[in-house]
């Protein structure tokens, strides 16, 4: 199967499958210098990250130890990209050997308690938001000839797509601000200890783990449902915080760095295949409290059939600047789709930077002569100047046949940088032509919340990619939602106890495979009647299931950070498209005050108890984490559990679709196997340097 299967024509005869490609990154997560030398760099001497993902979100702590090797104290500056959907809910820094969380503030007053206590020569750390791309950790000061802890705890939801769960540690950088890489450089060099452990502890059985690129991984399956993983040099000496507290300083045993933080970490997991259609709930609500909070994912059975028809392809191609050192990927991969097309197949090819231009002049028929003449065009581009997103996008909607299944495929690697560039606009232009958008993110510090939002107006979806992801894997998700029906004008409705709060507020379209996450707050307890309702093909369906929602819930708090941030991305949303209100920033303020969580608006400062007690600052976020961690030992000390509260009156009737093993025919998880070896000799037999 691939992914220029055939596709269902829509009513309008449109789709619109948006491919984002980054090549080599610019740039990877590091400690930050001044490119001019300015000031001497800094070393990282560990970097530890322990994961935890269960009850459908997954929870991540980096530990890192940052080492002066000079005659003067300086600033520790740490850059990471942003993880989908992931906001720092604890940054904590050893101060005289003793680790102090932090607390968040509404942004500018954060900044300024930074720098008082920067100012005063007192131990300080920050970590703030840089839009969609970083976060950025700052911490002073770092002492001459001494060593800095700190650690750094981030959540995000983790859901399963088709069966295959995904969890991506980000390492590189997009390379899409450009001002940024002009001004620092990224030591992004582990110099003694590097290890990241996953901990996999699923309520469905888990039939394989894998971690693409990293042969020296160790894979180890502890029960049915339950799985560890480990990277790293776990028997070298790495500093502890005794050793911080006495100053004494390990030095690394050979003068190359153990790890480089340059490219992504990733870890697939595989349900076992043939499992239910299903409900799962996850709550928090202390006792005595009326409010409660909920997480809902619902993961449809395998409902949606498979549609056939032919179409017409318009490739609108990024030839601008940024896209030097990824271009040849990008023709190659242009040139690899162009083969795939049937002959009854047409296709477009325009290209854009500053402005765009049609390569084709009108629809060609994919014959094997045009095919070849237009892949080597394409091949022979060289990219140069900005980017006019918008100019590339409307000129590839242009001159559709109403009477044909349509499919633009943009390709381009970065951020709207000229022409219109206002998020309004691109959703305006999409609802013209009534366009299904389907979004293939890959790389970080892409533009995600644009996509998505122009995805969520178009009823389309996205699926993210890293230059470590197992490509073909990826592929084979999104092309069995395309070559499927899909269930649009989806609606949740829960009676019989009360909600309120609910994200996302209109859900849109389900794909196949696709999960429905729900966050909301209740009141009560007791049995609830939940409805899933859409239409699939023009015709409406329903689905039905009745469960109680529980009067007490402990076991896990972090559901109110989830959805305290999914409110706020939901504000976010809206300011990026009708400009900022004051309410809304308000409202994202408040919630990431309470929840202590870094927004836009927000950030989490960390200073000894005593600073804290001299800026009047409450210690709310240190209570919060207390909560947190007595919950995620009372997880850890009993096997993983099943969150299925729709067993007695199941959803579903079907099984939930899956990449299971096939009887003999090569399936979708051996193709990821074998996928890093095709990849590699594929690309070294054209000449281009593997990924």
């Amino acid at each position: 199967m691939t992914i220029f299967q055939t596709i269902r024509k829509l009513r309008q005869g449109m789709l619109l499958v948006v491919l984002f490609l980054l090549g080599t990154a610019v740039q990877a997560a590091g400690l930050l210098q001044p490119s001019d030398g300015s000031l001497p760099p800094l070393e990282i001497r560990d970097h530890q990250v322990s994961v935890i993902i269960e009850d459908g979100y997954a929870i991540t702590t980096v530990e890192q130890v940052f080492h002066n090797p000079h005659g003067q104290d300086l600033e520790a500056r740490y850059s990471f990209p942003i993880p989908e959907h992931a906001s720092v809910a604890e940054l904590t820094l050893w101060i005289d050997g003793k680790p102090v969380s932090g607390e968040v503030l509404e942004r500018e007053q954060a900044k300024q308690v930074y720098e008082e206590e920067k100012a005063a020569g007192r131990d300080v750390g920050i970590t703030e938001k840089d839009s969609y791309k970083t976060f950025e950790t700052r911490v002073s000061p770092v002492r001459a000839g001494q060593d800095t802890r700190i650690r750094l705890v981030y959540l995000q939801p983790a859901q399963v797509d088709t069966g295959i769960g995904r969890y991506v540690y980000p390492l590189e950088e997009g390379g899409v601000d450009e001002q940024k890489l002009a001004f620092w450089t990224a030591n992004e060099k582990v110099e003694c200890q590097f290890s990241f452990d996953v901990k996999v502890r699923s309520g469905y059985p888990v039939d394989a783990v894998r971690m693409p690129n990293q042969p020296q991984a160790q894979i180890r399956q502890l029960t049915e449902s339950e799985w560890e993983i480990h990277v790293g040099n776990r028997g070298a000496r790495m500093a502890t915080a005794s050793d911080v507290e006495e100053g004494q300083q390990v030095a690394p045993t050979s003068s190359a760095p153990v790890f480089t933080l340059d490219k992504d970490l990733i870890v697939y997991w595989r349900l076992k295949a043939g499992l239910p259609g299903s409900v799962d709930l996850v709550a928090h609500k202390p006792e005595g409290e009326r409010r409660g909070t909920f997480m809902l994912t619902v993961t449809p059975g395998d409902d949606l059939q498979p549609i056939t028809e032919g179409r017409d392809w318009v490739f609108v191609l990024d030839i601008s600047g940024s896209m030097q050192g990824k271009y040849a990927t990008l023709a190659d991969a242009v040139q690899r789709s162009l083969k795939k097309l049937r002959p009854e197949d047409r296709f477009r090819i325009v290209l854009f930077n500053n402005s765009s231009r049609e390569l084709t002049q009108g629809f060609v028929n994919a014959t094997p002569e045009a095919v070849a003449r237009y892949s080597q065009s394409v091949a022979t581009i060289q990219p140069n100047n900005g980017t006019n997103l918008y100019a590339g996008l409307q000129m590839g909607l242009r001159s559709l046949d109403a009477d044909r299944t349509s499919a633009i495929v943009l390709v381009t690697d970065g951020v709207a940088n000229v022409g219109e560039t206002q998020q309004r606009q691109f959703i305006s232009l999409i609802r013209k032509k009534d366009v299904r958008l389907f979004t293939l993110v890959m790389g970080n510090s892409a533009n995600r919340p644009l996509l998505e939002v122009m995805t969520r107006a178009s009823n389309g979806f996205a699926v993210s990619m890293s230059n470590s992801d197992d490509v073909v894997g990826q592929l084979l998700s999104a092309t069995s939602k395309a070559t499927h029906e899909a269930l649009h004008g989806v609606k949740l409705k829960i009676s019989g106890i009360k909600t309120a709060d609910i994200t996302p507020k209109e859900i849109g379209s389900l794909y196949r495979g696709q999960q429905l996450v729900i966050f909301g707050h209740y009141w009560g307890d007791g049995m609830a009647d939940v409805a899933l309702s859409g239409r699939i093909s023009g015709h409406p369906v329903s689905y039905q299931t009745r469960f109680a929602f529980p009067d007490v819930a402990t076991e896990n708090p972090e559901i109110e950070r989830l959805w305290a941030y999914a409110s706020i991305e939901d504000a976010m949303a809206e300011i990026n498209d009708f400009g900022e209100e004051a309410d809304l920033k308000q409202s994202i303020i408040d919630l990431g005050v309470e929840y202590g969580l870094v927004t836009d608006y927000t950030a989490m400062v960390v200073m000894s108890d005593a600073a804290f007690n001299e800026h009047g600052i409450e210690r709310n976020n240190k209570k919060r984490l207390a909560i947190e961690a007595a919950a995620r030992q009372q997880r850890a000390s009993r096997p993983a559990t099943s969150r299925r509260v729709d067993s007695q009156q199941p959803m579903y009737q079907t099984p939930r679709p899956s990449f299971g093993k096939g009887g003999g025919a090569l399936d979708a998880w051996s193709l990821l196997v074998l996928l890093p070896l095709v990849w590699l000799v594929s690309r070294r037999g054209k000449g281009v340097q593997a990924g």
